[in-house]
């Protein structure tokens, strides 16, 4: 090596050389190698600690730092004592000297590299490693570096990393907690306390808060850190005591005095003071702490007391936080405190209420009412929207805590709401109130509704729906003052949109709102946007006027529902959605939303109307008749290609909710309910949108398909409804039932193109139609196939036409997947066989690559959908779908998995093995034959294996799919071999247990060994042990020994280490205690064998 001074000049000039714009990627591939071999060579720690003490060069200091870090944790075992000596004595030397001057992150990175060395030598080799952190942090001048060097020590010593054997990462935890209580001691007692100087005890909270200066301000930050981070992983003992927990309380305050921040801002001038932010970010850490402690849910009995004094600070706390006086509101006290100091707290309040209020409620001297006054003070002042989120976030737990209170013990259900009622009928007041544009327009108008979040939702949709949710639990709990805090609001927005009749006028081109002022079109907008919140929010509440309050709160919910009627009637009859107005870009959208709300609300209550339905069925009262009339009313004008989608869809799915959930006997003769069934069948009709038309088609079928409720079946006049639904279905399918087979050929009378869009307007709506009725009696499913049938088998003759078509043989797959899901007792045997024999002629091996390979996604969801088809198939009980296991298998085994099991692409692979599991779960006995006569004789202990080629085939195809990266994959068939071996002990089996149990072990250890996929772990170490449990004396006798011997990387000592250490534990968490331990260790041993220098001699 050349001499010291001339390889640092090289060095700083190569450094700066790498990070300059100018050089290339080349030049910086051609550095990086120089460096990198330069820090493998043995002895250049000597060069870098000469560089350290002797350049100014960042960069240099940064590469030096990053040589010491990989000798001490790759390649210490390699390093001669007399160096490790040196090294541990001169690093902390030099960070003695240089720890002002250095830029701070060269100083944390080499205090990281010092705590490395103790992660390695501590106590053994370097003994006082411990006790010099706590010298530095005692000596003033060096307490700030004490400081960092304590939370590097928590944070790598007492969670470390994975290149540690277990049994160092558990000395290494022991020691560190001997010394927990000496470090607590000095941090808040001798640090902390002494830095308020003010005495210790629950005095101090009322006091003014301290001025501290830059110093002491950077001192407390670094201890309320290194305290963060040790109550992360210390357990709550005795070591957390009252004074300790007060002095934390003391640092919380700095985030909440604005007081002390003018003061700050004031004495800002000397040089030597901190400024409001710095006061505040202190407040931010010990909130940290604070939440820390919180989030542990497991508390001893004696920390119960300590939990309960800390509440009182906090509730000390958020009186100082909510104060009002003359100077100050609510609201801009908040605005003026740190933002992340209010998350932290509200964070706080959340894990207060979450986890701990259950335990304080109980204690009489905790004021839980006087507490939720102030947090309904904080929620209803929140600066911004995401802060209120967060407190409605709490006000919901709350709310939950209290229900399950109730329904746990219902005696005191009177004491409990008596308790919280007033707080209760507050918030609901409240939160009503912030929907409305009426009382809160200003921060309503900034909320976004045009961006979709990741949940399909807009900023304001969010805003309303999480205030929904509080008002319905408060619904649940008080009904009767939810309901009569709700409705009058509904009324008064309900009298405005119903008086605009009176401003409609009649002009040229059709009726217009003669509302023109421009104020009074902004109330009439803020009226409308109000009126569409508040039916959001009775529709929400609909569930709780039925079941067995339904007798009880029926008068309330029938002045709903007659309003509701009254409203979408309304809204149909003077055509609101087709008014011109005077501001058309905000008015029209305002009145097509409500019309559409009141249906979706009139829609909620569908469940009321088939109870009320089922009540007065045998005396079909008037009151029912006409409420169901004047709805569908309301609906039929709108079913048309005239209205605007968002209100022709809310009409559809009300249409639907009415045939499928209420089911009057009388719909069907309804005029209304005629005039729809002549729309949709008449051909020259302009056809709706998809998604309506396939909703309509869906209403009316549901009419004639569903029975009735509350009549036997001789009275459900199924023969007449039969033939209506027959003709329903022939009219829908008229253009589809007369394509030919030859509408693919190149002389077809018809384009392409249009037999296509024929084939998808057919299907979607006959799919959906099968799909609905799936669930229902026989008799519905029997008349749905009869009407149905001919164009059941158009599809399967079309079928082989347009197979080279994806799209079509996509849409064609998914409607007879949706056949054989709901349909196939009715198809009957021979002609689902003939489906079957259909679908394998066609589903070649050239056609199956052809999908698979070269039609992209579209042509890897047919052969999906064909395999779902396999997996309804094989699932059927009896013995009539088993002649074709055999080719359903060969399929798999030699057509399918060939094509996929070397792609890395997941397509195809989820469901064929899912095929697979189905096809060995639901057919095992294709593979073993149980006989009575073979359980009964005991000496025949084995069953009888046939197929067994197969069963092989699919065995290795699972082991196959554990070598590849897919985790949803691994997951997924490591779930269907565990289930397999809880219901039919595929573990236990003679073939597995003798060929195949062992190997799997194997490839599932190597999978933990290569960390590919620890998200798994737990799974994985279940299922080891699993497999093992078969046979144990075999897993310790034969096959540990066997594996350490084909483990490379790790010498015979290494491997006789690893066998000792895994314990005989026959208890499955024991038991996969010693397989991760086992990882882990033959991991670190790799790690450590690879870092020796050649030629090592090891003992």
């Amino acid at each position: 090596m050349a001499s010291e001074e001339a390889s640092l000049r090289a060095l700083e000039s190569l450094m700066t050389e790498f990070f300059h714009d100018c050089t290339s990627n080349e030049r910086k591939r051609e550095i990086e190698e120089l460096l990198n071999n330069f820090a493998q060579q043995i002895g250049a720690w000597r060069f870098c600690l000469y560089f350290l003490s002797s350049t100014r060069n960042d960069y240099v200091m940064m590469y030096s730092l990053t040589v010491f870090e990989n000798l001490i944790n790759k390649m210490w075992l390699g390093v001669p004592s007399q160096d490790k000596m040196e090294i541990r004595s001169c690093l902390p030397k030099l960070l003695l000297a240089h720890h002002k001057t250095l830029p701070y992150f060269i100083r944390n990175k080499l205090c990281k590299v010092i705590v490395d060395i103790g992660r390695q030598d501590w106590p053994m080799f370097y003994h006082d490693f411990f006790t010099n952190i706590l010298q530095l942090i005692q000596s003033p001048v060096t307490t700030p570096l004490g400081l960092i060097m304590l939370k590097t020590t928590s944070e790598e010593l007492a969670c470390p990393r994975e290149d540690l054997s277990v049994a160092r990462k558990e000395e290494l935890r022991k020691l560190l907690l001997d010394q927990v209580q000496t470090v607590l001691g000095l941090l808040t007692g001798d640090l902390l306390s002494n830095l308020l100087q003010s005495p210790s005890s629950a005095k101090l909270l009322n006091q003014p808060i301290p001025i501290l200066d830059v110093e002491s301000e950077y001192i407390c930050s670094l201890a309320l850190e290194c305290l963060a981070h040790l109550f992360s992983w210390i357990p709550l003992s005795a070591s957390i005591t009252p004074s300790l927990l007060t002095t934390i309380f003391h640092f919380a305050r700095f985030g909440c005095d604005i007081r002390a921040r003018k003061m700050a801002s004031v004495n800002g001038s000397s040089q030597n003071c901190v400024s409001g932010q710095e006061r505040g970010r202190l407040g931010v850490l010990a909130m940290s702490c604070i939440n820390e402690l919180m989030s542990k849910n497991c508390v001893p009995m004696e920390f119960e007391e300590y939990l309960l004094r800390m509440f009182q600070q906090t509730f000390y706390l958020l009186q100082k936080i909510t104060k009002d006086n003359n100077a100050h509101t609510v609201k801009s006290r908040l605005e003026e405190l740190d933002e992340s100091y209010i998350e932290k707290f509200t964070d706080f309040l959340r894990l207060f209420v979450s986890v701990h209020l259950r335990r304080i409620e109980s204690y009489s001297q905790f004021p839980v009412v006087e507490f939720l006054t102030l947090l309904f003070k904080y929620t209803f002042h929140q600066p911004t929207h995401e802060g209120y989120f967060s407190c409605l976030d709490i006000w919901t737990l709350f709310l939950d805590y209290l229900t399950s209170k109730i329904k746990s013990r219902l005696g005191d259900k009177e004491a409990v709401l008596n308790r919280y009622e007033d707080a209760l009928v507050l918030l609901l007041t409240e939160v009503l109130n912030r929907i409305q544009f009426r009382y809160n327009q200003a921060q309503l108008e900034e909320l976004d509704d045009e961006t979709l979040d990741d949940d399909q939702q807009t900023e304001w949709q969010r805003y309303l729906r999480q205030s929904l949710e509080v008002v319905a639990k408060v619904m649940e709990l008080l009904p009767t003052h939810a309901f009569s805090t709700l409705f009058p609001v509904l009324q008064d927005n309900l009298e405005v949109y119903l008086g605009l009749q009176q401003f409609i006028v009649t002009s040229g081109s059709g009726h217009r709102l003669n509302i023109t002022a421009e104020n009074d079109c902004r109330r009439l907008h803020c009226s409308l946007r109000d009126l569409s919140s508040l039916l959001q929010a009775v529709g929400r509440l609909a569930e709780y006027f039925i079941g067995d309050v339904f007798a009880a709160r029926f008068n309330d919910a029938l002045t709903v529902v007659e309003r509701l009627v009254k409203v979408t009637l309304y809204g149909s009859q003077i055509k609101l959605y087709n008014i011109e107005t005077a501001v058309p870009s905000v008015l029209k959208p305002d009145l097509i939303d409500v019309h559409a709300q009141s249906l979706a609300a009139l829609q909620a209550y569908s469940h009321w109307l088939a109870q009320y339905c089922s009540e007065v069925h045998r005396q079909n009262t008037q009151q029912f008749v006409t409420l169901i009339s004047t709805t569908m009313d309301a609906i039929t004008p709108l079913i048309s290609t005239k209205v605007q989608d968002k209100l022709l869809l809310s009409a559809c799915h009300l249409l639907v909710s009415l045939a499928t959930t209420v089911r009057p006997v009388f719909l069907i003769s309804i005029p209304a309910v005629q005039k729809v069934f002549n729309r949709i069948t008449d051909a020259s009709a302009q056809r709706l949108v998809d998604k309506a038309q396939v909703l309509v088609c869906r209403a009316l079928s549901n009419i004639l398909l569903l029975p009735w409720p509350n009549l036997p079946e001789n009275e459900q006049q199924w023969p007449v409804r039969s033939i209506n639904h027959a003709s329903l279905i022939s009219a829908l399918s008229r253009d589809y039932r007369n394509l030919k087979p030859s509408a693919v050929a190149p002389q077809r009378k018809m384009p392409l193109d249009d037999t296509k869009v024929i084939i998808h307007q057919t299907l979607s709506v006959l799919e959906d139609i099968v799909e609905n009725i799936s669930g229902e009696s026989t008799k519905s499913r029997q008349i749905c196939y009869q009407s149905l049938q001919e164009s059941v088998q158009v599809s399967l003759a079309l079928f082989p036409a347009f197979i080279h078509q994806s799209d079509v043989t996509d849409e064609m797959l998914s409607f007879f997947l949706t056949l054989f899901r709901g349909l196939r007792v009715q198809m009957g045997v021979p002609f689902t066989e003939q489906i079957i024999q259909t679908f394998l002629n066609m589903f070649t091996r050239e056609q199956l690559a052809e999908s698979i390979l070269h039609e992209g996604s579209t042509g890897c969801r047919v052969v999906e959908k064909f395999l779902k088809i396999l997996q309804v198939v094989v699932q059927e009980p009896g013995q009539v779908f088993k002649p074709f296991l055999p080719s359903i298998i060969a399929l798999c085994m030699e057509q399918v998995y060939p094509i996929i099991a070397e792609r890395p692409s997941p397509d195809v692979k989820a469901e064929l093995f899912e095929l697979l599991f189905r096809t060995l779960h639901h057919n095992w006995r294709y593979f073993f034959k149980s006989t009575v006569l073979a359980s009964v004789q005991r000496g025949i202990s084995e069953e009888q294996m046939e197929n067994e080629p197969q069963f092989s085939a699919i065995m290795q195809a699972f082991g196959q799919s554990f070598l590849q990266p897919d985790i949803h994959l691994f997951k997924q068939n490591l779930f269907y071999l565990e289930t397999l071996n809880t219901k039919q002990k595929l573990y236990h089996k003679k073939i597995f247990r003798t060929t195949m149990l062992f190997q799997f072990v194997n490839v599932l250890l190597q999978v933990l060994v290569h960390k590919s996929h620890d998200l798994l772990q737990e799974e994985i170490g279940i299922a080891i042990y699993n497999m093992a449990s078969v046979d144990f004396d075999g897993f310790f006798a034969a096959f540990l020994p066997e594996f350490l011997t084909s483990c490379d990387g790790v010498d015979a000592n290494q491997k006789s280490v690893l066998g000792r250490n895994f314990k005989m534990d026959r208890d499955l968490p024991s038991f996969t205690q010693n397989v991760y331990r086992l990882v882990n260790d033959l991991r670190y041993y790799r790690l450590c064998n690879d870092s020796l220098p050649p030629g090592t001699v090891k003992l």
